[in-house]
């Protein structure tokens, strides 16, 4: 489904990025984690054409993303809060990208009953406009606004940051229902160890822009990723 072969990227000489090789199939849940500045934020950006790669391309089912806009239709994200726009309500905004994603007013209507116990009575029906809401309430319009249209593909930073723990277990057990039923490939890069081995069946480690660890998610993996990031402690 994604693939990145010989991808880099170099701001003023310095190289944060620099993949050789990588797929992603089909379906998969990906996990992408790394200490600050590791590359997962510019990888991700690579992928949505944020960015232009210094070298290499980038596949989203065999389209170079940016020599081509197709894959647009079958690929969602959500990276932060700047990609919501502050001055709509969560409803206004949900309508927005469900005309983006050939979907009436019903259809989104419909879609939310969904997502109810997620939104705990926090995003809809409450008048405000989304720069007003707190970070995790922006967070749960940014993410479920990702799953508008059933997407192939859905990106997401960080998802369980600013989350209360009632919340990242609710959206643990959502990510884990949608890929079990349609087939969605997420790929998600998170700083907790704990909820990427929960949702991933797969996860990578970038340090330094370089890919270090390749796993297939097992009862070992948190033990595993723990040890990796606890010897980097030591011999710091």
């Amino acid at each position: 489904m994604i693939t990145a072969t010989n991808l880099s990227k170099t701001y003023n000489g310095t190289r944060v990025l620099n993949i050789e090789h990588l797929d992603i199939p089909s379906g998969q849940n990906f996990g992408l984690v790394g200490n600050n500045g590791a590359g997962k934020t510019t990888f991700f950006s690579l992928l949505l054409d944020l960015i232009e790669p210094s070298t290499g391309s980038i596949f989203n089912n065999d389209i170079t993303v940016n020599q081509s806009e197709e894959w647009k239709t079958f690929t969602s994200s959500f990276i932060d809060e700047s990609f919501l726009i502050g001055y709509l309500t969560p409803e206004e905004y949900f309508y927005f990208v469900g005309e983006l994603r050939n979907r009436n007013k019903a259809d989104i209507d419909s879609f939310l009953l969904r997502f109810e116990d997620f939104f705990n009575g926090e995003i809809l029906c409450r008048k405000k406009y989304l720069r007003d809401l707190s970070k995790g309430n922006q967070k749960k319009v940014g993410i479920v606004s990702a799953l508008i249209g059933d997407p192939e593909v859905v990106i997401l930073d960080e998802p369980f940051a600013n989350l209360d723990p009632t919340t990242q277990i609710r959206l643990k057990k959502l990510l884990k229902e949608i890929s079990g039923t349609s087939g969605t490939t997420f790929l998600i890069s998170s700083h907790d160890l704990i909820h990427v081995t929960e949702v991933c069946e797969r996860i990578v480690v970038l340090d330094k822009g370089e890919i270090v660890k390749d796993i297939e998610t097992s009862e070992a993996t948190l033990a595993e990723l723990e040890a990796y990031f606890s010897r980097e402690i030591m011999e710091g």
